[in-house]
């Protein structure tokens, strides 16, 4: 765990905790999902978005850099770190990610928890996307170091397929935190005089109060799916990506836009028109045309949806994420076939 600094707003004194909120504008945050080509365009919406709804602005967020594969650089953030407290700033919070939405990429974090616990800082993870790759013996070092994380966020329901919703939000304070910081101990809610323990009513720990019991459905796929279960699917999505690599490379027209480390599959198809024509001056104009072409035919066609984006200086690629536990090695040949019949007029 990080040796973050304790905040003085936990004392519940209205004006120290408006004095904090004015002081702290400086958050250091990474996304490695670049979506722009300026700093303020660069992070993960929900970061700007959380900085928005703090009250602190969109413009404490500081970006920090990632390497060409999407992973933050450590010695990035140790530099945005100084830079921030030297134009006074009082950083607080870094947000690594484990499994990016475009790349799939896992950032450093040991390296990143290092930079933390020197400065004193709250690590939060989001692994969102990544987290349940801790369920695989095989693959769960992607995510070394998450253990000294203050705050992970995860969704069983997009690697575990778990129904929408099912989000987690998980803690290293087990000091009651969420309750000292939301709690406002509404009587006629909260009675501190029920007949049962009344630390079983969790609700005034949430922003939202009312909300659906969305860790039953965690709760039943895993009592139906076993530890086993889960393993195996996760670790049958990284074989079936892998095997959707093996075949990119096999046939002509298709071109990966890196090797993944995830179920993340980027790649470009190339058509016809374009092929061995890649010292052409217009060629990654054309190129990044295909994918939404392609698209645009698959919907209009009905047989399959696969989403594409650009990302940074590359032209628009299609992200194939394997995570249906339903798939198999046929649906991988159909997805390449499919494509090249769609695009062979191109």
């Amino acid at each position: 765990m990080a040796d973050s600094k304790p905040l003085s707003s936990l004392d519940g004194n209205p004006v120290t905790t408006e004095a904090l909120l004015w002081d702290v504008f400086g958050i250091v945050v990474h996304e490695a999902i670049r979506k722009g080509t300026n700093a303020s365009e660069k992070c993960h919406y929900s970061i700007k978005k959380g900085a928005a709804f703090l009250g602190l602005g969109t413009d404490s967020v500081r970006v920090v850099k990632a390497d060409e594969r999407g992973k933050m650089i450590p010695e990035d953030l140790e530099r945005q770190i100084s830079l921030a407290e030297a134009e006074g700033a009082v950083p607080f919070l870094v947000s690594a990610t484990s499994g990016t939405t475009v790349l799939g990429a896992f950032d450093p974090l040991e390296a990143i928890a290092d930079v933390c616990q020197r400065h004193g800082l709250w690590l939060h993870v989001d692994a969102a996307w990544g987290g349940s790759v801790l369920l695989s013996q095989t693959h769960r070092h992607l995510l070394d170091g998450i253990q000294r994380a203050d705050s992970v966020a995860w969704n069983p329901h997009k690697l575990l397929t778990a129904g929408l919703q099912c989000s987690a939000l998980l803690l290293q304070d087990t000091s009651n935190l969420l309750k000292r910081c939301h709690g406002s101990q509404a009587s006629y809610l909260f009675q501190q005089d029920k007949f049962y323990d009344v630390a079983l009513d969790t609700g005034d720990k949430v922003v939202q109060c009312g909300r659906r019991v969305d860790c039953l459905k965690l709760w039943l796929m895993w009592k139906a799916q076993g530890g086993q279960g889960l393993e195996q699917r996760v670790d049958r999505a990284f074989a079936l990506a892998r095997y959707l690599v093996e075949e990119i490379k096999k046939r002509e027209g298709f071109e990966l836009v890196m090797e993944p480390e995830f179920v993340n599959v980027c790649f470009w198809f190339v058509p016809p028109s374009l092929r061995g024509k890649q010292q052409s001056p217009d060629y990654s104009e054309k190129l990044a045309k295909v994918a939404p072409m392609l698209k645009e035919r698959m919907v209009k066609a009905g047989s399959m949806m696969i989403g594409y984006q650009p990302h940074g200086a590359l032209g628009n690629f299609f992200r194939m994420v394997v995570a249906n536990p339903m798939l198999t090695q046929a649906d991988i040949d159909f997805l390449l076939n499919e494509l090249e019949r769609l695009g062979q007029d191109l």
